[in-house]
């Protein structure tokens, strides 16, 4: 038996046995258990879980168990109808109150399983390791989901967040108010029962301002059996408005023109306080005030937008400096990359091959003329006027392409990332091109630090509440799709320009090429994000929640993934974006970017080509009588 049979072995044996344990801990004999690309989740008697790799190596299987874990947990312990009763309309709110019940059912159902408790805590230690909370020294850099729902597990279990975690912790816990402190207290008393732990969640979150209190609260004593009051109470959230306003948050923004998405400040239903004032006068030292004390009202929501968008561009990279400086630049990039383009141009020349070879690559045999059949030939032999004896090249269905490749250029990527990504990009459209296929790159940053003109604007309008996006985006177009790539190849070295990388808002980035690719005839559209880290900008993240850009990259993606208009891959340089695409891949070192690039756009074209291959194959088929 072959390595590569074993490990498919071992990858299958390892699946049937995970979906067996969840099946077992779950005591839902029926549950299906799929293993797809993306994240973890649950849906009904529908369970999703990562797909593994072959090799299957320890610290995955890990992962691997510690989510399927979770997900048996929650069918075991979890009653929708009971969750649902309280659910707040407000996202951010919603997105705490599911967190806090994740909590409370690995909790409780951990308590008295060793092993799944070991999994869950390996999982949930690897979460803050990847997530970076280790390196996270303010306290609005952790996102309130993931802090308040790291508190609860530690009142609930008695045992200390993650190592990586904990000092990050330590900042919201010293920040918490006496309410919070009770119901996070609450929480650890009624984990037991559900019923009673939504009360105690809904309290948590009208203390950290996320949602309003509920309006008729039940006496303390009425909560351990109250099962009729908590039934009452229920009803104030009215769950059809909830899942209205669900829809409503989760309204696509792909389709909106810019003039629709044109924001303007939230209005004010009331005078800010003189608290509120001097939180916003100082928002431009470093840290800025806290998230929580701008929080949006519950009435306002916290749909995403932006402030103005009078001081947005979009801009062809010639016209962002004269044509010496960019000849320089290029020089420049192609001396400090000679040792690398070798290594690259292979790969490049390999996937040529690849693309080329899929072109043209199937045979007609059995015709009356063509070229000589060389498995024929004896038939040849004995009967030289015997027909069919001839076969004839036969055009594979090969879909006209276009690839845009969107890179990030914030201030992060300054250095050998940027570099290596320029270069990648110029040896990805020379060799594309050479295969017919259309190649578009472009770049997102913002024209300024903190704020730009989009934020005096703001100062000068008097600091309205919850602004939206509040920078000057600039998105670069360094090579159009129908340019060639000997006109646009002086462009790429723009990426070196020193101040040129800023700030990276990357949900509107991703629109920017999506509506670009939407307007191409081409029948496959391809789009190749490069990014080194989460979208960041100080300038909104201090007078919006600190969620607030990554909520709405998540939304952007889920909504172009969902559509399935345009496949949609992301590399991360130094961090992990597969916690946002479907189809992503980490590299630890920029020098690893060409070979990954190169690696998951053949792996892309192989997908199209085996599917033609299959469609033709299908079609020649003789028919069963």
């Amino acid at each position: 038996m072959s390595a590569t049979t074993k490990d498919n072995a071992r990858t299958e044996d390892f699946k049937r046995a995970t979906a067996g344990v969840l099946r077992a801990i779950a005591e839902v004999p029926d549950v299906q258990v799929n293993f797809q690309p993306g994240p973890s989740g649950v849906s009904g008697k529908r369970a999703r879980l990562p797909l593994p790799t072959r090799a299957l190596p320890p610290t995955e299987m890990a992962k691997l168990r510690g989510a399927s874990d979770a997900i048996a947990l929650r069918l075991r312990h979890h009653d929708d109808a009971v969750h649902n009763a309280r659910m707040p309309n407000r996202r951010e709110a919603r997105d705490v109150y599911d967190a806090l019940e994740q909590a409370r059912v690995e909790t409780v159902g951990a308590r008295h399983m060793a092993g799944v408790a070991a999994n869950l805590r390996a999982k949930l230690s690897e979460e803050c390791e990847t997530e970076g909370y280790d390196r996270m020294t303010r306290k609005d850099q952790l996102p309130v989901t993931a802090a308040l729902s790291l508190l609860a597990r530690e009142r609930m279990s008695g045992q200390a967040a993650p190592e990586a975690a904990r000092r990050v912790l330590d900042l919201w816990r010293t920040s918490l108010d006496p309410a919070a402190e009770a119901a996070l207290t609450e929480l650890g008393r009624t984990q037991e029962d559900q019923r009673a732990f939504t009360r105690a969640a809904r309290k948590l979150l009208a203390a950290m301002e996320l949602a309003e209190a509920e309006a008729d609260a039940e006496p303390e004593d009425q909560d351990q059996d109250g099962e009729q009051g908590g039934e009452q109470s229920g009803e104030q959230d009215n769950p059809e408005q909830g899942e209205g306003q669900s829809e409503s948050d989760q309204e696509s923004m792909l389709g909106a023109q810019p003039e629709e998405m044109e924001g303007e400040a939230a209005d004010d239903t009331g005078e800010e306080s003189e608290e509120e004032a001097a939180i916003a006068e100082g928002d431009d030292r470093p840290g800025g005030p806290q998230p929580r004390r701008e929080r949006p009202s519950a009435d306002d929501g916290t749909a995403y937008r932006a402030y103005t968008r009078q001081y947005d561009e979009e801009v062809s990279a010639e016209d962002l400096c004269d044509a010496d400086e960019l000849t320089r630049l290029r020089q420049q990039l192609d001396q400090q990359l000679q040792h690398l383009q070798g290594v690259i141009s292979k790969l490049a020349n390999r996937l040529q091959r690849r693309l080329l070879a899929q072109q043209t690559r199937a045979w007609e045999f059995d015709l009356d003329e063509g070229l000589l059949d060389a498995g024929r030939l004896s038939r040849v032999v004995v009967n030289p006027m015997q027909a069919l004896s001839y076969k004839r090249e036969q055009e594979m269905e090969f879909r006209d392409t276009v690839v845009t490749l969107l890179i990030d250029n914030s201030g992060s990527m300054r250095g050998r990332p940027i570099t290596v990504a320029a270069m990648c990009g110029d040896i990805l459209a020379r060799t594309l091109e050479r295969c017919a296929v259309k190649v578009e790159v472009l770049g997102f940053t913002t024209r300024a630090w903190k704020g730009g003109q989009s934020r005096e604007k703001w100062v000068q309008d008097g600091k309205p509440r919850n602004p939206g996006r509040l920078n000057d985006l600039r998105h670069i177009i360094y090579k159009a799709a129908d340019q060639p790539w000997r006109r646009a190849r002086k462009n790429l070295g723009l990426m070196l320009r020193e101040g040129l990388l800023k700030e990276n808002i990357d949900g509107e980035a991703l629109l920017f090429a999506y509506r670009r690719l939407l307007a191409r005839p081409e029948h496959r559209r391809i789009l190749m994000v490069i990014s080194d880290g989460a979208p960041v900008d100080d300038s909104t993240l201090s007078v919006n929640p600190g969620n607030y850009l990554e909520k709405h990259l998540r939304d952007v993606i889920r909504d172009i993934e969902s559509r399935e208009l345009v496949e949609l891959i992301a590399i991360g340089i130094g961090h992990d974006v597969t916690r946002y695409y479907r189809r992503a891949v980490t590299i630890v070192d920029a020098e690893e970017l060409g070979g990954t690039m190169m690696k998951k756009l053949t792996e892309l074209f192989d997908e199209d080509a085996d599917a033609a291959w299959a469609r033709a194959a299908a079609e020649r088929a003789p028919l069963v009588a």
